[in-house]
């Protein structure tokens, strides 16, 4: 459990490296060894996937991971970097506010000092709808509430689920994040959108540091860096590659008997020292 007096100022410097222009640019990880390669590629912080988090632990992504899983997750990443971290914990691992305080403690115990939280719900079959604005607002502030009274500045970063759900436009995004940045969110995540147009509205429009989300096919980060981004965030899309790079070079293995898809593979020796310095 981590001593969260030691929290104040790793915090206090992930909220300093959002600055509209000079964005933070976040290769996200899902397990000890990824943050470690994140971090020893040069980034100012890490922060998690949920999606590849889930996954490394045998999961699918949208709230089906249990909360105590996710933060054991969650806690290694942090013991294994320098850097601040910030944990993606979907919609709060909860169903009430009251639970997603209790996460939020958890969290902070596990070391981290940021959140990602989604107002998408998901039912049964995974499919996402967005949760009242109102209803979001007190989740948001559960959480504030719960990081203050520990002490930790904590970073929340409220995502907002209309483009990625095609359930709404620039404005209803805006009138969410109007209501979340009230009920005490430190950021906007808005995934779902990379064309300059509507992310220069949005950047006009959100009283606070904008996060978007990218991968193939998005402008390049110095284009969103012009367009005012605080964040940009590569979400699952390197934990897609990885495991991609891993079904081909099975299929070779064990379609042909060949090693081509091992060739460009990290030395055992680098890997291993990496993890114990």
């Amino acid at each position: 459990m981590t001593n969260l007096s030691t929290l104040r100022e790793p915090a206090l410097a992930f909220h300093a490296l959002h600055v509209p222009g000079r964005p933070l640019v976040l290769p996200n990880a899902w397990d000890a060894m990824s943050a470690r390669l994140a971090e020893d590629a040069g980034a100012a912080a890490v922060a998690t996937t949920s999606a590849g988090l889930a996954w490394a632990l045998g999961a699918p992504d949208g709230d089906r991971l249990d909360r105590d899983r996710a933060v054991e997750a969650v806690a290694r990443i942090a013991a294994a970097v320098r850097v601040p971290v910030s944990a993606d914990i979907e919609s709060g691992f909860a169903e009430d506010p009251d639970g997603v305080a209790d996460t939020v403690r958890a969290v902070l115990s596990a070391g981290a000092v940021g959140v990602n939280i989604e107002d998408a719900r998901y039912d049964g079959a995974g499919n996402g709808s967005l949760r009242p604005v109102a209803e979001q607002a007190g989740r948001i502030a559960a959480a504030r509430a719960a990081a203050d009274e520990a002490g930790v500045p904590l970073f929340v970063n409220a995502r907002i689920d209309t483009f990625l759900r095609a359930a709404g436009g620039v404005a209803d995004t805006l009138e969410r994040a109007a209501a979340y940045r009230g009920a005490g969110a430190d950021g906007i995540f808005v995934p779902g959108v990379t064309d300059p147009e509507t992310v220069a509205a949005l950047v006009a429009g959100v009283d606070g540091p904008l996060n978007v989300l990218v991968g193939p096919g998005a402008p390049p980060v110095a284009e969103l860096a012009a367009l005012g981004v605080a964040r940009v965030s590569a979400g699952s899309a390197l934990a897609e590659a990885a495991h991609a790079t891993v079904r081909r070079a099975a299929r070779e293995l064990l379609e042909a008997g060949t090693y081509g898809g091992l060739a460009e593979g990290l030395g055992y020796g680098e890997l291993n020292a990496l993890l114990g310095r």
